[in-house]
């Protein structure tokens, strides 16, 4: 006999029938293309061998470089280990093409915290002579309609002809506001080229890899950054991220994560080719289990009155599915449960606690094998009103739904 629980999860699942069919077509061909570039560049087990120092003549490196930049249908990308962070990526990117009186404007409004430290537009930033204000780049930002939309009409207003680059962030960070997809980045591009065709337009492609049937650099974005323990990785990958998009752009970031004459020809590989390549063909399969885990979670919450952003029935660009608990003492029972159900270290209990780039205790869950991975299980929030949880990640869907249905059996006992 099933537990009131088990009812709550099951009846949830049985209601996503479709939706979970319309996300198999879009892993399958996202399959397929990453299968076509492994072929086209005849990825063999000399690729996977590794080289020291400075890591020059490495055939895997130049391999795994255009399989990436063949699957986001680029001229250009570079794929290393030496990335730390999706925010490290991006930071590369931004300096890499950014310079002094140029101009940087966030399309979706405010940027995510670790982006506002890279950029200075954080109050009273710590590290504000090191930030890209702090180098001399002007920054402005589109205000989001109602504080949860794009505002369209807007955005031909901040693009003065100083400006450089547009920043388009497709997903919300510890927002409510509305993730972007890619029709709606493609309209933003448009718009920006219709004033500017030299302007470039970065897409901050975190936690959207794989999740719809293109890709931002299919619609006119002219640099995309990523990390790679988020989708791109398959939740396998130990470290790193990737660059991709027009060769001259990438190639000016690149040289911001080595150096000027070095750029994308030096760095040793620490023998991460094979895994970085493993992972990357595994990714769209990893990705589509996420993503059903993201919506079944949305569709269990929903069921149990919660408001949840997106809902069960929007289109997904993104990992991440945001739920508003009532205080902060639901919050700590939906993270509780998901470290219990967590394969790495289960028997610890989440408190909050200070990050670095946030300006308020942050509430984390998730035993993952990959430390900060969130292509794995994992749940985190900051500890303030409107006390949100954003939920993401899961290797395989199986994973989440044991996990959520441990958090309703939390709750239903509180209740």
């Amino acid at each position: 006999m099933q537990t009131e629980a088990e009812q709550i999860v099951n009846k949830a699942q049985d209601s996503l029938e479709f939706q979970f069919k319309e996300l198999d077509k879009i892993a399958e061909y996202n399959q397929e293309k990453v299968l076509k570039a492994f072929c086209k560049n005849k990825i063999g087990e000399e690729h996977f061998y590794t080289v020291t120092g400075y890591g020059h003549d490495d055939i895997g490196r130049e391999a795994l470089d255009n399989v990436f930049a063949d699957v986001f249908k680029t001229e250009s990308a570079i794929v290393r280990p030496h990335f730390v962070s999706g925010s490290h990526t991006i930071a590369c990117a931004l300096f890499g093409v950014l310079h002094y009186g140029d101009k940087l404007v966030s399309i979706a409004g405010e940027p995510y915290d670790t982006m506002q430290q890279i950029i200075g537009s954080r109050p009273n930033c710590d590290d504000f002579d090191t930030s890209l204000m702090g180098h001399g780049v002007k920054y402005d930002e589109v205000p989001l309609k109602d504080g949860v939309e794009v505002d369209y009409d807007n955005i031909e207003k901040y693009l003065t002809p100083d400006t450089k680059m547009v920043l388009i962030q497709r997903s919300r960070g510890y927002s409510l506001r509305k993730p972007l997809n890619i029709a709606d980045i493609e309209k933003i591009i448009e718009i920006v080229k219709k004033v500017n065709p030299e302007i470039c337009c970065f897409v901050d492609n975190c936690y959207g890899e794989f999740t719809e049937k293109l890709e931002p650099t299919e619609v006119g974005a002219d640099l995309i950054a990523g990390s790679l323990i988020k989708n791109p990785g398959g939740g396998i990958v130990e470290a790193g991220g990737y660059i991709a998009g027009r060769k001259k752009y990438v190639d000016m970031a690149s040289r911001r994560l080595t150096a000027p004459g070095i750029g994308a020809e030096g760095g040793a590989m620490h023998n991460q080719t094979r895994i970085i390549l493993q992972g990357f063909f595994m990714a769209p399969g990893v990705t589509n289990s996420a993503l059903k885990g993201s919506i079944l979670a949305a569709k269990i919450f929903e069921d149990m009155g919660f408001n949840t952003f997106p809902s069960s029935k929007d289109k997904r660009t993104d990992l991440i599915q945001t739920i508003k608990f009532n205080n902060e003492k639901e919050q700590q029972a939906f993270c509780t449960m998901i470290q219990k159900n967590s394969p790495v270290e289960s028997y610890l209990t989440p408190i909050p606690d200070t990050v670095p780039g946030y300006d308020c205790d942050l509430l984390m869950a998730g035993g993952s094998f990959i430390e900060g991975s969130t292509i794995e299980l994992s749940a985190d929030g900051p500890v303030r009103a409107p006390w949100a949880i954003y939920l993401q990640g899961g290797l395989n869907y199986f994973h989440v739904k044991i996990a959520l249905r441990s958090v309703v059996e939390e709750l239903l006992n509180k209740a």
